[in-house]
């Protein structure tokens, strides 16, 4: 005898559900969504913010964040500035490109967050990092900077995460946003190292599935 059960509240089964028929199928956006989900983007992924082709250099210099990969087992990957002491105010650089992935919730919230500080001196008037994203239309347009987060300090030596927000309303999944990252240090005439770090970079985003 077939028999269909309908159950309008909640349901406890204290032993094992077994599936004889067709389970789903389940469409994407009946899901539960899962709202700031922490998608890394790998350091090696960024590269020269005015040379897309070109891969971040082993070591920071003019304009450009280096890419400085530690000791294996010892110390971590950084994306550093050279050692900026007594320069005075000087900004560098960093590009990637990151993919929206297909569980992304279309219109729902996308944040940067950035972790990072300064190693051995903090500078002796600021150091900060901020973020640029644009959505690439890949019908060579280009809309204009999403990201809505004013830029945030980083001159500590205890390195913390910075927030940043992407305005979100006309992003979907599989778009690509175009990302640079600034860190701008201003250092007088400190006698030690002054270089700003940068060790995590992440998107969070409410997904479904």
């Amino acid at each position: 005898m077939s028999v269909s059960l309908k159950v309008d509240g909640d349901a406890e089964i204290g032993g094992n559900l077994r599936v004889g028929g067709t389970v789903g199928p389940f469409s994407r956006s009946t899901l539960r969504q899962d709202d700031l989900l922490v998608y890394p983007i790998s350091l090696t992924d960024f590269r020269v913010h005015d040379a897309l082709q070109t891969v971040l250099p082993g070591t920071s210099a003019t304009d450009d964040l280096g890419l400085y990969g530690g000791t294996f087992g010892t110390s971590q990957p950084l994306i550093r500035t050279y050692d900026v002491k007594a320069v005075g105010a000087v900004t560098l650089y960093a590009r990637a490109q990151v993919i929206l992935p297909a569980e992304y919730v279309a219109g729902e919230s996308a944040t940067l967050r950035i972790t990072g500080g300064m190693v051995t001196t903090v500078a002796g008037v600021t150091a900060t990092v901020d973020a640029e994203a644009f959505k690439v239309g890949k019908d060579n347009t280009l809309g204009s900077d999403l990201c809505a987060t004013a830029l945030q300090t980083i001159n500590s030596l205890t390195h913390a995460a910075k927030s940043f927000t992407i305005t979100a309303t006309l992003l979907n999944p599989g778009d690509v946003l175009d990302i640079r990252i600034a860190v701008a240090v201003n250092d007088a005439a400190t006698a030690t190292a002054v270089i700003a770090a940068l060790g995590g970079i992440d998107m969070l985003l409410d997904v479904k599935g």
